[in-house]
């Protein structure tokens, strides 16, 4: 019996050593991508080139070339960007291309910039016309007449340019104006998976969770993968406080190895909604471990564990938060909250003031400043913050002078 023992544990043994180096690899490639665009989008190209080669010795992916030609635009070695672009392209045909076209519309060649794009528009990878219209690198080419020629083509059919105007309108809360739009276009494109993505869009903002959830689920049902339809699942479900459901719309959406830490963060939230505090913090940990400075982060991490008792963790999250955003009220008073919680009234008057330093139109601050001040046995100076609680327009002070402050 022990030898059947020795032999099946030797056998998973076995087994890990085959499977682990894989897992490793998936991991790490994910994460690197993550951690790159983390620094990239802090300006720290140095030193996201130096994760992407790490990288890039353990595999060799388009991404990983795409990604590291960004960084080095960024640092004004062009030449070494168009190789990885080209080495994108040989891994994946095309996917090179549109970082080609900017390129060389920073250069202030327009006539192979819109080669490449031109390349670009007719492949897998193409872009949106809002994506190449904001982006910055065509700025210097924008004003020639290759590129007044190359819109005149007319690249996008029209359900294309309607959505792209919805989703303008909708980004600036112009609900009503997408809704006309949508209307404008029902006779002709209403089969269209364009238009039903359109139209659950405009169900959500327009607060009709039920009729964008069948919309898009419809879509998903055709395109399961779709990160766009699934992105917009997620905010319905948590619109709905479905946050188990959106929790798992998340998990598909990181399973796809989008590079967008912001998923962990939305997960994270979910879970905490739907009381998985370790698979919360767990997110929460690897966001940070991407975004050590994210104030949101910090914030929901310190909150969860103060929830779970772990005050002493909770207060470390919150001072952390501090040491990022000194001149954050906010910041201060989630420490002042666990402070109180704990009892550590005079630490907790401390960052009530500077709370109140920062923002003093905050009522509720007054109120717990005085409560704490209570407690710290300074009844004259809690029923000030009372007081100011009260003007401020909170009601619960009321009972506090009543009690405390009237002789």
């Amino acid at each position: 019996m022990i030898h059947k023992e020795c032999e099946m544990k030797r056998t998973v043994i076995i087994l890990v050593s085959f499977l682990l180096p894989g897992m490793i690899s998936g991991q790490t490639l994910t994460d690197k991508l993550l951690k790159a665009d983390a620094l990239l989008k802090n300006g720290k190209a140095d030193q996201a080139v130096e994760v992407l080669n790490e990288a890039l010795n353990e595999k060799s992916d388009s991404r990983l070339y795409n990604m590291r030609a960004e960084a080095e635009i960024i640092k004004g070695d062009f030449s070494a960007a168009i190789a990885d672009l080209n080495k994108a392209n040989e891994i994946n045909n095309f996917s090179g291309e549109f970082g080609l076209a900017k390129i060389y519309a920073l250069r202030g060649d327009a006539t192979t910039s819109l080669y490449h794009l031109e390349i670009c528009m007719n492949s897998p990878y193409r872009k949106s016309e809002k994506e190449i219209m904001l982006n910055p690198a065509f700025s210097k080419i924008e004003n020639s007449p290759q590129w007044r020629s190359f819109w005149q083509k007319g690249w996008y059919p029209e359900i294309d340019t309607k959505l792209s105007e919805i989703e303008y309108y909708l980004g600036l809360g112009k609900i009503e104006e997408a809704g006309s739009i949508l209307s404008d276009i029902s006779n002709r494109y209403s089969e269209s998976e364009k238009f039903i993505y359109a139209s659950a869009l405009v169900s959500f903002a327009q607060g009709n969770n039920s009729e964008a959830l069948r919309s898009v689920t419809s879509l998903l049902s055709q395109e399961p993968k779709d990160v766009n339809y699934l992105q917009l699942l997620a905010d319905i479900q948590s619109a709905s406080s479905n946050y188990a459901g959106a929790s798992q719309t998340y998990s598909r959406l990181i399973n796809l190895e989008i590079p967008d830490a912001g998923l962990y963060l939305k997960r994270a939230e979910c879970y905490r909604k739907t009381g998985e505090t370790e698979r919360a913090l767990s997110d929460i940990s690897k966001y940070i471990s991407i975004y050590p400075s994210d104030k949101n982060a910090l914030s929901l991490a310190g909150r969860i564990e103060a929830a779970t008792g772990n005050n002493i963790k909770a207060l470390w999250y919150f001072s952390e938060n501090l040491k990022y955003h000194p001149n954050d009220p906010d910041c201060y008073i989630e420490r002042a909250n666990s402070y109180m919680s704990s009892k550590s009234w005079e630490w907790a008057v401390n960052d009530y003031s500077m709370s109140l330093d920062l923002d003093p139109s905050n009522p509720e601050a007054w109120l717990n400043k005085g409560v704490s001040q209570l407690n710290a046995a300074e009844t004259e100076n809690a029923c000030h913050d009372f007081r100011q609680a009260y003007r401020l327009g909170n009601k619960k002070a009321i009972g506090y002078i009543s009690k405390y402050c009237i002789k």
